[in-house]
């Protein structure tokens, strides 16, 4: 069964004016259309999360050099920026959205920038694009106790299935962190497959449910773009983000350990 290495491109905001809470994972419009004309002139086919992921499940064959375009959070760029450039291509996108961000009923006031109102989310799914659920609030899953965790994730789920009429089946996790405990939470919720970050490409063997992506950032010039999406020098690229992220680990774990003391005791 093949294990095709697959890259999966992490976007957040598409905007021109950024506020500082996103302006480093943000993508200017030109520089995005820049990148996925560049994905078409490579020849390289963008799927779905849950396609993917099914055709890993069931061993059917991939399509010619795949890629997977994916946005986190629900900023309203997605809609005005990014939408007509992938219609313009004809590419499906999957975007995973943390439903008390977007504007509306179940706001919770927590957006970082502009985000996406229900209305922009019907039209995206209604033009191909897959809605993943990204949490409800976006915390940090792997530091709440299960009762949060559940409602975190029943939230998002039921809302994206209310507005929508379909269940998601693709999740993203917030921040990108998980443990087992989370994974095992998310798949009893009912997802098939979900995203961590780790950039490096995806693979089968790595699990439904820690498939890794690659961070595009509005640094990320068109030769680094191009570089992602061959998988070359990935490690090099991300290496600072590594060393933090590793730092961070090991803070988040001793906060873990801590929390777990105290409960404990109680």
């Amino acid at each position: 069964m093949s294990d095709t290495p697959v890259p999966i491109l992490m976007y957040h905001s598409v905007a021109t004016a950024p506020n500082d809470a996103t302006r480093a994972l943000s993508v200017g419009p030109e520089a995005f259309a820049e990148q996925m004309a560049l994905v078409g002139d490579l020849g390289l086919t963008p799927v779905t999360t849950a396609d993917l992921a099914a055709r890993w499940r069931t061993g059917s064959p991939l399509p010619a050099r795949p890629v997977l375009i994916t946005f986190d959070d629900g900023y309203e760029g997605v809609h005005r920026h990014a939408l007509p450039v992938l219609a313009k291509h004809g590419f499906p996108a999957t975007l995973f959205v943390s439903t008390g961000w977007i504007r509306g009923a179940y706001d919770t006031g927590g957006g970082l920038d502009t985000m996406l109102d229900w209305r922009q989310v019907h039209e995206l799914a209604a033009a191909g694009v897959e809605i993943g659920g990204h949490s409800h609030t976006h915390p940090q899953l792997d530091q709440l106790d299960d009762g949060a965790l559940h409602r975190e994730l029943a939230r998002c789920t039921d809302i994206v299935r209310d507005e929508l009429g379909a269940r998601p089946v693709s999740f993203a996790y917030p921040y990108g962190y998980s443990d087992r405990r989370v994974r095992r939470a998310v798949r009893e919720n009912g997802y098939a497959q979900a995203l961590a970050v780790g950039n490096a490409l995806a693979r089968r063997r790595q699990g439904p449910y820690a498939l890794r992506r690659v961070t595009v950032r509005r640094g990320t010039g068109v030769e680094e773009f191009e570089r992602l999406l061959h998988g070359r020098a990935i490690a090099r690229t991300f290496a600072r983000d590594r060393v933090l992220t590793q730092g961070y680990a090991l803070v988040r774990r001793a906060r873990q350990v801590r929390r777990k003391a105290i409960r404990s005791r109680v």
